[in-house]
């Protein structure tokens, strides 16, 4: 989903019956505008978004012909009844750098010898629009036990583009043996014991 098409809201409206329209009212606003843009998409197209996007991820959105570059500031859930309540838009200044957060995704989990824990699931960084970081994704598929990963040693990081908002030195994920890792507890309650 490249771009997505959104049409413009009665500020009058109430956002409960659009909801149950099946229509999410939702907002891009941002320094770029004049004025914050109150729109609304169809229900079909928010669960799709929930489904491949997340805070922080771009969005390109279609009002009245226009093109908006936009970043998921807040996508606002109910869990309770399953429902998309609002969704917030942060317009995109192509030659200014902005906050985001990037996800960290780990693959092949199930191939890993010993005991594997992440400390990092975000990394928060700025960039410029068309070098922010949605997803950063790890293959975990040969890494050895004793692995100690973290943000400085993501290549995607590395970028002098990329301005990282925590320390590079912060732990990703370490990868520790089992055996140790199960004797931890019995070790530290005979030093309790002496």
């Amino acid at each position: 989903m490249d771009t997505i098409k959104a049409e413009m809201r009665n500020p009058a409206a109430k956002a409960k019956q659009l909801r149950r329209a099946g229509i999410i009212p939702c907002v891009i606003g941002g320094v770029g505008l004049k004025e914050s843009l109150l729109i609304q998409i169809d229900q079909n197209t928010a669960r799709q978004l929930k489904r491949t996007k997340r805070d922080g991820s771009k969005v390109d959105i279609q009002v009245d012909g226009k093109i908006y570059h936009t970043l998921i500031k807040d996508l606002e859930y109910n869990s309770l009844n399953d429902s998309i309540v609002h969704i917030c838009f942060h317009v995109l200044d192509a030659g200014k750098k902005v906050n985001s957060v990037a996800d960290i995704m780990l693959f092949n989990k199930d191939k890993v010898q010993g005991v594997l824990e992440q400390i990092q699931l975000k990394v928060p960084h700025a960039a410029k629009p068309e070098y922010l970081l949605d997803t950063v994704t790890i293959d975990l598929a040969g890494i050895p036990i004793g692995t100690t990963l973290t943000i400085g040693d993501i290549p995607e990081f590395q970028s002098d583009k990329i301005e990282l908002q925590v320390d590079p030195g912060s732990i990703v994920l370490r990868i520790r043996d089992k055996k140790r890792a199960g004797e931890r507890p019995s070790e530290e309650n005979t030093e309790a014991g002496e």
